[in-house]
C-alpha cells in the first residue's frame, strides 16, 4: 500500500527522500538485474506514487545513472587501495602490470551491480535523460578513468594514454562480458541440459583477466616511434 504523499520541504529531507528512492533502486536491481526494474517497480518499494517519484529524479534512467556514479567511485576507490598495497619494491615490469591487472579485474567481479550498470549503460541508461543529467554522468566517469589511468601508468611502465586505455577497455568488456557469463535462466536451463553448449559460457574473472593481461602486454608494441 503507498503510503500518504507529504511533500518533503525542509532540504535534508528532500535528501533523504532521494537517498530513499535511490537505495529502493539499488536493492530492486540487485535482486533482478537492472533492465527488469520499472520506475513504478521503484516507486511501490519506496511507497510512493510514481509521480511523486519524478519530483525527484527525471526519469528510471537518471537514477541509475546516479547509481553507475557511485559504483564508478566505489570502485575506483577499491581499484586504488589495490594499487597503493603493491609492495613498493616491485622491480620487475612485467609483475607490476600482473598486480594492476588483477587489481582491476577482481575489483570489477567484486561489484555485479557495477557490471550489470555496464552493460546497460550505452544501451539504455544513457537514453530518457536530459542533456544535464548525461553531462553531469559523463563527466564524473570521465574523470574516474582520467585518475585511475594515471594510476595504472606510475604501476607500470605504460604512458598515461595507454594507462587510461586498459581503464576503459576494463570497464567495457566487463560490460559486455557480464551478461554472457551471467546467463538468462532460459540459458542456464540449456547449459545444464547442453554440456557441450555449456563450455562455451566464459567464466567472468579469468576471461577478463587474460584480456587485460594481453592488452597490457600488447600496447607498448604499438608505441609510434
Amino acid at each position: 500500500m503507498k503510503r500518504a504523499f507529504v511533500r518533503a520541504r525542509r532540504p535534508e529531507h528532500k535528501q533523504q527522500r532521494r537517498e530513499e528512492i535511490l537505495a529502493a533502486a539499488r536493492d530492486l536491481a540487485m535482486a533482478s538485474g537492472v533492465r527488469n526494474v520499472s520506475l513504478g517497480a521503484v516507486a511501490e518499494a519506496v511507497g510512493l506514487a510514481k509521480s511523486n517519484i519524478m519530483r525527484y529524479f527525471g526519469t528510471r534512467e537518471e537514477i541509475y545513472l546516479i547509481l553507475a556514479t557511485e559504483e564508478w567511485h566505489q570502485w575506483a576507490e577499491a581499484v586504488t587501495a589495490r594499487l597503493e598495497a603493491a609492495p613498493a619494491d616491485a622491480a620487475r615490469l612485467e609483475a607490476s602490470s600482473d598486480h594492476v591487472v588483477a587489481a582491476l579485474a577482481e575489483t570489477l567481479a567484486d561489484r555485479p551491480l557495477l557490471c550489470d550498470i555496464l552493460s546497460q549503460t550505452a544501451t539504455t541508461l544513457e537514453h530518457n535523460v536530459s542533456i544535464e543529467a548525461a553531462r553531469t554522468f559523463k563527466r564524473a566517469i570521465l574523470a574516474v578513468i582520467a585518475d585511475l589511468g594515471a594510476q595504472v601508468a606510475r604501476a607500470t611502465g605504460l604512458t598515461v594514454g595507454e594507462g587510461t586505455e586498459l581503464v576503459s577497455v576494463a570497464t567495457a568488456f566487463a560490460g559486455i562480458l557480464y551478461p554472457i557469463a551471467h546467463p538468462s535462466p532460459t540459458l542456464a536451463e540449456l547449459y545444464a541440459q547442453d554440456p557441450v553448449i555449456a563450455a562455451t559460457c566464459p567464466d567472468f574473472l579469468p576471461t577478463l583477466t587474460r584480456a587485460l593481461k594481453a592488452l597490457a602486454a600488447g600496447l607498448p608494441t604499438l608505441r609510434e616511434d
